[in-house]
């Protein structure tokens, strides 16, 4: 179950990676909360089949899509610019989009490792970037930042994506610094192994899940509606006093590798 949030009624959110997975759960999510939502996602078909969705149930100025490639920052930020301009504010930043792509070490090339971090760490920072001074314009306003719990436990065959998502977690403090003057939270959201599509189709086997649930905590597995609650809280007035924060959501995994 959810819990409604009075306060994010007619709040604005942008969302990166919107069209699929956690992104899409969280983009009906503050949908459903009364909130007007942007999002964008390289993958134009499903980003227009998320919209249609939506505006099928809500009058079309609750919701906008474009298909933009973080990795161009000039897209990515006049996205951003145009969303503000569109509701006439901007109260909520997630930066959720990711790529976490599995290669070995020794075939990491150069031109991988920028690419990794262009699209997992750079493009929260130039989002954050443009949009903080619409955010700094409200009494009460949020970043959140998706990092991973392999931050913070490592992962085979992802160093690129280990450490983008560990500089996540860096720039999320620093940023709580920066623009905790100005009445904006930034906080950090970690992950576990989510049970979405993309995972259940990629890389989470029946194998990886029995393990997963043996080294868990919490005898069950992490659902997109679980991720999309806690951002609504860090998105609500009901976290005014937390920043600089990496909320781990992984049911209590001492899974390592």
């Amino acid at each position: 179950m959810t819990a409604l949030y009075s306060c994010l009624r007619d709040k604005a959110v942008f969302i990166t990676g919107g069209a699929t997975g956690i992104g899409a759960t969280m983009v009906r999510t503050f949908v459903q909360q009364g909130c007007y939502v942007a999002f964008i996602d390289l993958n134009a078909e499903a980003g227009a089949a998320l919209l249609a969705e939506l505006q099928a149930e809500l009058p079309a100025e609750r919701a906008s899509f474009a298909a933009v490639d973080v990795t161009d920052v000039q897209a990515l930020q006049q996205a951003i610019d145009a969303a503000a301009q569109r509701f006439g504010r901007l109260d909520v930043l997630v930066n959720n989009v990711a790529n976490d792509q599995r290669m070995p070490t020794a075939q990491v090339t150069p031109a991988n490792w920028r690419q990794c971090h262009a699209v997992n760490l750079d493009a929260a920072f130039f989002a954050t970037q443009v949009a903080l001074p619409f955010l700094q314009q409200q009494a009460s306003a949020s970043v959140i930042n998706f990092s991973s719990v392999v931050a913070v436990t490592g992962k085979v065959d992802m160093a690129g994506y280990v450490t983008a998502k560990a500089g996540l977690i860096g720039l999320t403090k620093a940023l709580a610094r920066e623009a905790g003057a100005h009445g904006v939270r930034v906080n950090a959201v970690l992950p576990g192994w989510v049970r979405t599509e993309r995972q259940l189709n990629s890389w989470f086997t029946p194998e990886q899940q029995q393990r997963w649930l043996e080294d868990s905590a919490l005898k069950r597995f992490i659902q997109p509606e679980d991720v999309a609650n806690l951002a609504l809280f860090l998105a609500s007035e009901q976290s005014v006093m937390i920043t600089g924060q990496a909320i781990q959501i992984d049911g209590g995994i001492s899974l390592s590798d």
